[in-house]
């Protein structure tokens, strides 16, 4: 019976499980579809209309779009506010403007090392002997004040010395610079301008002086100062004068007039004259041929280009003498002959750094009464100074 029993109980088994799966595979494998709860809990039946559930009725048959029985939840955007980005500021790096010191005027002590030289043995003497005068004016003529000046220079020394009674080489010395700068402390030595006229500098020398540089140099100097310049080209004759000059007036922001080579100076410097009338400039520097000055008929010349440049509308205020320094005596026959022909008023020395002949300052102050007004230390345009007889003492004899 047992056996019997369990087959039973198999056999029931088997078929039951396989009825549960024909079921399953039958309704295509889903479970009991779950009405939705209804409000409160509670399951509502389904609605029906014409005896049709609403729920079976296919969703084109349907009256309108499903209503929800609660308020849709309204879920707002979150608002992301844009990041503010602060543009980065940057400083404008600031650039100081290049302070550019302006030229330093050339020292009188630092550029007659020269001119010096020739008093070292007297400026080296301890005590005042005859062996100190023999030396003192040795060293007079040698830089050139020439005989007569140097002479009278030293018989007013003596006479100090022996009043005062100076024993010392120092002494010597300081009594020394009190007679050179008396002497030339009594000219005038501005360079003389008339407001409302076309005033004219002529320059006048022999070649080779440095008449032209001298006006360039001059010319700029001028205008700085605030004077509406024209140059005159009146050295026809030497080549590239012309053309050295307007690269002078180009510098210093001159005009120029100039003429055809060999023309007629007086003519060149009135044109010049003229012009600067009509333009309103108040000066003109006139260049002038080089000659020399022991020719009577260029001498002539000369006298009538003095006369031609003071006409109406030109007035002569200035004729400036340019003579180098290291010519020494020579330079003191040039100043007699030109100052006969064109009444020089001032000179210009030029080369004086060079030179050890600076006594011939004196030489011309002492025997033609001509002040030294202006004097080259060197080749920059800030090398031509106003000549200062205090400066010049004190350079010539610093210890």
């Amino acid at each position: 019976m047992e056996p019997i029993f369990i087959i039973l109980v198999v056999l029931a088994l088997a078929v039951g499980t396989g009825t549960f799966l024909f079921l399953n595979r039958s309704s295509g494998g889903r479970g009991p579809e779950l009405e939705p709860p209804s409000r409160g809990g509670v399951l509502a039946p389904p609605r029906s209309e014409g005896g049709v559930a609403v729920e079976d009725r296919p969703a084109s048959d349907a009256a309108g779009p499903a209503v929800l029985d609660r308020e849709p939840t309204v879920v707002e955007p979150e608002v992301v506010e844009p990041e503010v980005v602060e543009p980065e500021v940057v400083e404008p790096e600031v650039v100081e403007p290049e302070v550019v010191a302006p030229p330093r005027r050339p020292s009188f002590r630092e550029r007659l090392a020269k001119a010096r030289a020739t008093f070292a043995g007297f400026l080296g003497r301890s005590k005042i002997d005859e062996e100190t005068w023999d030396e003192l004016e040795e060293a007079l003529i040698r830089a050139d004040l020439g005989v007569g000046p140097a002479t009278e220079l030293l018989e007013q020394l003596r006479t100090r010395v022996k009043d005062e009674g100076l024993e010392t080489g120092e002494q010597l010395v300081e009594a020394l610079k009190v007679e050179m700068k008396s002497r030339l402390a009594s000219h005038d030595r501005s360079l003389r301008m008339d407001n409302g006229r076309t005033n004219v500098w002529l320059f006048v020398g022999v070649n080779g002086v440095g008449k032209t540089t001298t006006i360039g140099k001059l010319g700029r100097r001028q205008v700085a100062e605030g004077h509406s310049v024209v140059m005159a080209a009146g050295d026809t004759f030497r080549a590239a004068a012309a053309e050295q000059l307007e690269t002078w007036a180009e510098r210093a922001g001159a005009d120029i007039v100039r003429g055809a080579e060999g023309a007629d100076p007086s003519a060149i410097i009135f044109d010049a004259i003229e012009a600067a009338a009509a333009r309103g400039a108040d000066l003109v520097l006139a260049d002038t041929a080089g000659r020399l000055h022991t020719k009577s008929n260029l001498m002539e010349e000369l006298r009538k280009v003095r006369r031609v440049a003071d006409k109406d509308p030109g007035h002569v205020t200035e004729v400036l003498l340019v003579i180098d320094a290291t010519t020494g005596q020579n330079g003191l026959v040039q100043a007699r002959q030109f100052t006969e022909a064109t009444e020089v008023t001032g000179v210009v020395l030029t080369k004086l750094d060079g030179s050890a002949k600076g006594g011939i300052v004196f030489a011309i102050h002492t025997e033609l009464g001509i002040p030294v007004k202006l004097v080259g230390l060197g080749e920059t345009a800030e090398d031509l100074v106003d000549f200062d007889p205090d400066e010049f003492v004190e350079g010539l004899l610093a210890v």
